[in-house]
């Protein structure tokens, strides 16, 4: 049997779809889709987060390949900015290095997207570890033979950060010396350059409690110790109490230092604005600040997301690109 008419012969509504089609796969090219490798520097208490973020971005951009590299949020602003290391994106433990280290010269603008507290980290192999507790953890650490860490503040936030619950504590609990007292049953040798490193020391039984984000207790199924919120630097509200502590770390240049001080822990991002594959570094934030996406991510693994992410000014908030605008508020 012959073809009819219609059979022979599409539609006009046929051939305008195919037309259309047609133009729509010439102005948008397959290529438009972000691919490449992307360099994204995180702070090292990021980095079991962002590894399942980076599982779920490459599987829906399967063009891309996300080449994570953590560490001490300073040391690798540091080597953005010292060093000219290439990378996309920035992720730091504590938003003011970006603001500090990276912005103008490196970078136009920081989106603080999380926050964290510092917690009293410990295992059951731990002396004391059936004593502590959060009235008596002060006393245990000045015990003698009892070995504990913090990560260095030069190189890494939480670092300083441990060093100013110390001061924060002796405030707060009025024990004058406290912070001398505790520091002097430290040894230098128990100051790690990153945080995550003294998971492992603990773990094996090599260090009885490090100071760490309460994100990384969760993450590595270690026992904590959850401080008043006066003292863990984990809620905003407390910012003015938190000022009073300060500690000195290296500055830009050799020989030079910087005074931190404290407030509440608060992340930031941003891309740099020399970064080698923007389209994908773009692609990367939206999927990291999206409520269903990153922000998910890190609520389930003990890092509170702001929703929605966070910028101080109107003028920072311009700065962002359009696709990001929709995902951030202004709010201090």
């Amino acid at each position: 049997m012959g073809m009819t008419r219609h059979e022979r012969f599409p539609g006009k509504a046929v051939v305008l779809a195919m037309f259309l089609f047609a133009m729509l796969a010439f102005a948008f090219p397959a290529g438009a889709e972000p691919q490449g490798r992307l360099i994204v520097f995180i702070a090292g208490s990021l980095s079991v987060p962002f590894e399942k973020m980076e599982k779920l971005f490459e599987e829906k951009y399967p063009k891309v390949d996300v080449l994570l590299e953590a560490g001490g949020s300073t040391k690798m602003a540091r080597m953005i900015s010292e060093l000219n290391k290439p990378a996309d994106i920035m992720a730091s433990a504590d938003f003011a290095v970006i603001d500090k280290i990276l912005i103008p010269q490196h970078a136009d603008w920081n989106v603080r997207f999380a926050t964290n507290q510092l917690v009293l980290c410990y295992t059951d192999k731990s002396k004391y570890a059936d004593q502590v507790n959060a009235d008596n953890w002060y006393e245990i650490l000045g015990r003698e033979g009892v070995v504990w860490g913090h990560s260095d503040p030069n190189l890494d936030p939480c670092g300083y950060r441990a060093l100013m619950v110390l001061q924060l504590a002796e405030k707060h609990y009025k024990q004058q010396g406290l912070d001398d007292r505790l520091l002097a049953n430290r040894p230098k040798e128990n100051i790690r350059p990153k945080s995550v490193e003294l998971v492992s020391l603990l773990k094996t039984g090599n260090m009885d409690y490090a100071w760490e984000y309460l994100s990384v207790a969760v993450q590595h199924d270690l026992k904590y110790i959850k401080l008043p919120d006066e003292i863990n630097l984990g809620n905003y509200k407390y910012d003015d109490f938190y000022k009073q502590a300060k500690v000195e770390v290296s500055g830009d240049e050799p020989g030079k230092t910087v005074t931190r001080t404290g407030d509440s822990c608060t992340y930031g991002v941003t891309i740099i604005k020399n970064a080698p594959n923007r389209e994908a570094a773009l692609a990367f934030v939206e999927f990291m600040l999206d409520p269903e996406g990153g922000a998910q991510i890190l609520e389930k693994l003990g890092q509170p997301p702001f929703v929605p992410a966070r910028v101080p000014t109107k003028k920072m908030k311009d700065k962002l690109p359009a696709s990001l605008q929709k995902l951030v508020e202004i709010k201090n």
